[in-house]
């Protein structure tokens, strides 16, 4: 009988939990609410916030988005650049990685689209306007650092 009632009330706290549901007709009313100005349609929208240009791409038949942000060239990478950012995945960079795509380092955020809730939508943005910002210095998303690596001194080129 226990056990019955054990599985009855989790059953019943799973079921009060909110959905979260993300979808494109939402990411738009974001993506114009905290952007400086924003071009695009359904699934495919281009958007600046602080000069730092951005791209948010979903694809609903597929389950998933991203946001992305075009960091620098890499024939025009610094010395040790590479290196720090790749660094940076593992100890700054957090839920944003930095990738390579078309000769051009990315602040990415990659994520199934209807898992996604607003709040970690507008979370996501703000990392990688964060980890595109701060590309040269301190390669971070966020003020949180996982210890360990190289010293700091390294990452700042």
């Amino acid at each position: 009988m226990r056990i019955w009632l054990t599985h009855c009330m989790v059953l019943w706290l799973l079921s009060t939990l909110p959905a979260q549901d993300m979808s494109e007709e939402v990411i738009q009313e974001v993506l114009t609410e905290i952007s400086d100005s924003i071009n695009g349609q359904k699934g495919m929208w281009e958007f600046y916030i602080k000069g730092i240009p951005m791209l948010c791409i979903s694809d609903t038949n597929h389950n998933r988005m991203r946001v992305i942000s075009p960091v620098v060239e890499t024939e025009n990478l610094k010395k040790g650049q590479l290196k720090a950012c790749m660094e940076a995945n593992f100890h700054s960079a957090l839920d944003v990685k930095y990738a390579i795509s078309d000769d051009i380092i990315w602040s990415v955020f990659i994520h199934p689209l209807r898992e996604l809730s607003v709040t970690q939508f507008k979370d996501a943005v703000a990392q990688v306007w964060s980890a595109s910002h701060t590309f040269g210095t301190t390669y971070s998303s966020t003020h949180l650092v996982f210890p360990g690596g190289s010293e700091n001194n390294d990452k700042k080129m």
